[in-house]
């Protein structure tokens, strides 16, 4: 069955559920969006905050640096897929299980949901969590879902928000994408570990390369199909990757390609690559089929070697998709994150009282630093706290500037959005 009819029917039923659930459960539906709303998650996210909130707010305080620097780097590769639309699609659809026509990326089914739900649940409890450790209660907790899209919210008291100072409101909005980013790190120095061990240990042995998923509308589909190994490609071996590769390189359009298969014999013709017209193009994605060796069976027995790539996959999208999440959250444009972190910056007002607690926090993170380091450093910092002390802007235009560039970089997702995405839909049908 296609999995867009697993989406569909998944559909159905959860919408189902809440119609008949909602007066037993604080279930609300406003049009097409869903909320659960609950109190247990609330109870949670405060024990977390009260471990130690001077320990999130200096984890955060680190932190920020690296922020403002995907910032930046968002909004360059923003500008630059703009200038590389008509060359290539820059934006891809990506919903776990479904492979897009022309999209480079593919997440599986169940590990693609797995990674986002830690997406989800990390990315709304770090805003949770500082708003705890900052003093601010958290009006409402729980799970949304527009249409089909999943997703997760954590409120905390907008009032209370606003009497907040800069940096503790800062603090805050950045919580929630550098947890992604943290967690992020941690699931690439897993999946980097597990991926070592495998190699170092020789675990494995390659018979050929297994089909994941076949692309529709391409050459291969009605052809082959996801599962099958393939042992050779017009008699020539494919044990493994790089022999795979290297036979596909030199193939042209128009082809007569001939597949040997654990499951028989299949012919296809090659066509062009929707992402580079002068490519061969046959439709699948693969990998490596690898069985465990009789060495691995001996030394670990079946079931380690067996679950260690699943495991290993899970954590790579993990990493993949809390890293995406969370640098696109920075882009600077409201409502995400680094919308309201930009609106925040441009309202600073550098008093002496917040001069003298910046300096404090300096010296508190630079006392390792020789001496001579440390007053080049000061002299930096103050050198920036007096540029934008003399540029200080009205809240009202702050807000503006905010606003104004709020809406471009939305035009510019938009124009992205329905040349990359929308022909890709239209395919799948």
């Amino acid at each position: 069955m296609n999995v867009l009819w697993y989406y569909a029917i998944g559909f159905i039923i959860v919408w189902v559920l809440a119609f008949l659930l909602k007066g037993k459960y604080n279930i609300t539906i406003d049009g097409i969006v869903l909320m659960l709303k609950t109190e247990k998650l609330e109870h949670l996210i405060t024990r977390i905050a009260n471990i130690s909130p001077r320990f999130w707010k200096y984890l955060i305080n680190l932190s920020i640096p690296l922020g403002i620097f995907f910032m930046i780097l968002m909004l360059v590769s923003l500008i630059i897929s703009l200038q590389l639309m008509f060359e290539t699609p820059t934006v891809s659809l990506i919903l776990p299980g479904v492979d897009i026509p022309g999209s480079p990326i593919y997440i599986p089914f169940v590990t693609g949901f797995i990674a986002l739900a830690t997406v989800l649940i990390i990315h709304e409890g770090g805003h949770g969590v500082l708003a705890r450790a900052e003093g601010v209660s958290i009006d409402s907790v729980g799970l949304i879902l527009l249409a089909i899209i999943p997703g997760a919210f954590v409120e905390p008291n907008e009032n209370e928000i606003k009497k907040l100072n800069t940096w503790s409101k800062i603090r805050i909005y950045f919580a929630g994408p550098m947890f992604n980013i943290t967690l992020c790190i941690i699931a690439l120095i897993i999946t980097a570990g597990i991926g070592g061990f495998m190699a170092s240990e020789d675990l494995y042995t390659s018979d050929g390369m297994e089909i994941s998923s076949v692309i529709p509308a391409s050459p291969a589909e009605g052809v082959l199909s996801e599962g099958m190994v393939i042992k050779e490609i017009n008699g020539i071996s494919t044990s493994n990757y790089s022999a795979y590769t290297r036979y596909l390189n030199t193939t042209h359009i128009g082809d007569n390609l001939t597949f040997t298969t654990d499951k028989g014999i299949y012919s296809l013709i090659t066509s062009s690559n929707p992402n580079n017209d002068s490519l061969s193009y046959i439709g699948i994605r693969s990998s490596q089929h690898e069985v465990v060796s009789d060495n691995a069976k001996a030394k670990y027995g079946t079931i380690i070697p067996t679950i260690l790539p699943t495991i290993n996959e899970i954590f790579y999208y993990i990493f993949f998709l809390n890293f995406a999440v969370g640098t696109f959250n920075l882009l600077p444009m409201k409502p995400l994150d680094g919308g309201l972190i930009l609106e925040e910056i441009l309202k600073t007002r550098i008093v002496p009282e917040r001069r003298l607690e910046f300096n404090e926090a300096l010296n508190r993170y630079t006392r390792l630093f020789p001496r001579s380091i440390r007053c080049i450093i000061s002299r930096i910092f103050n050198d920036i706290l007096n540029f934008i002390h003399n540029h200080e802007l009205p809240d009202e235009k702050a807000e503006k500037i905010t606003v104004w560039m709020s809406t471009i970089l939305i035009v510019v997702l938009v124009i992205l959005i329905l040349y990359g995405f929308v022909p890709a839909i239209l395919s799948l049908f």
